[in-house]
């Protein structure tokens, strides 16, 4: 299992406490802290959730980069 780069990343960015999060979005703190840390793999329907409400996209979440094509035009 791997962290959740920019699920920490925009977390933090946006000033937002790991309990505030989980309280926002009905999880535990401590899942979110395991997502973060990648003790724990989110589902889609997590990662969804989490891309809504930060606005962001899944690659984001996950890598801290927004996704860049690898194919050459």
């Amino acid at each position: 299992m791997h962290p959740m780069i920019g699920l920490r990343e925009i977390r933090k960015k946006k000033g937002y406490s790991q309990l505030k999060v989980a309280m926002d979005l009905s999880i535990s703190r401590e899942a979110l802290s395991f997502y973060e840390t990648g003790k724990r793999n989110p589902d889609l329907q997590m990662l969804l959730l989490f891309s809504d409400y930060f606005d962001v996209s899944i690659d984001y979440l996950i890598t801290g980069k927004e996704f860049q094509s690898k194919r050459t035009p």
